[in-house]
């Protein structure tokens, strides 16, 4: 298979507010946008998509909101970036910013359409955990 793209797509019942969230807190540009989807970049290769859930698109049995997703941005400077959202910028942490024995220091925001976004900056994993990369 040719690949020339892959990006996740947000089922909500929030298309505007949470394509506002990603415009303003993550730096992503408009590049296609109706009442009922809009496409989101971030230059280089960053892409993501908002859908309203019940849009005819999505095959009947499938039209819910998005549950149990979490979508990684790995950061240089994650310290700076829980300083500029949740300090500065008022977002709420789900979960507080934390070094893990695996090997990142994260901490975890909520969208407005209940999509986590785990905010990452890889660190050294212990003994433990190293032995469970694959190089």
């Amino acid at each position: 298979m040719a690949k020339t793209s892959f990006y996740p797509v947000i089922c909500t019942d929030a298309v505007g507010e949470s394509a506002d969230f990603f415009r303003h807190w993550f730096d992503f540009e408009t590049t296609f946008e109706s009442d009922w989807y809009v496409s989101l970049r971030r230059e280089p290769d960053l892409e993501l998509a908002i859908l309203d859930h019940t849009h005819e698109t999505i095959p009947d049995g499938h039209r819910s909101r998005a549950q149990g997703l979490i979508l990684n941005f790995e950061v240089d400077d994650v310290d700076a970036e829980y300083e500029r959202l949740v300090t500065l910028g008022g977002r709420r942490a789900v979960l507080d910013i934390r070094t893990e024995d695996f090997g990142q220091r994260h901490f975890i925001i909520a969208g407005p359409d209940g999509v986590l976004i785990d905010v990452i900056t890889t660190t050294p994993p212990t003994a433990e955990f190293e032995q469970q990369y694959v190089e």
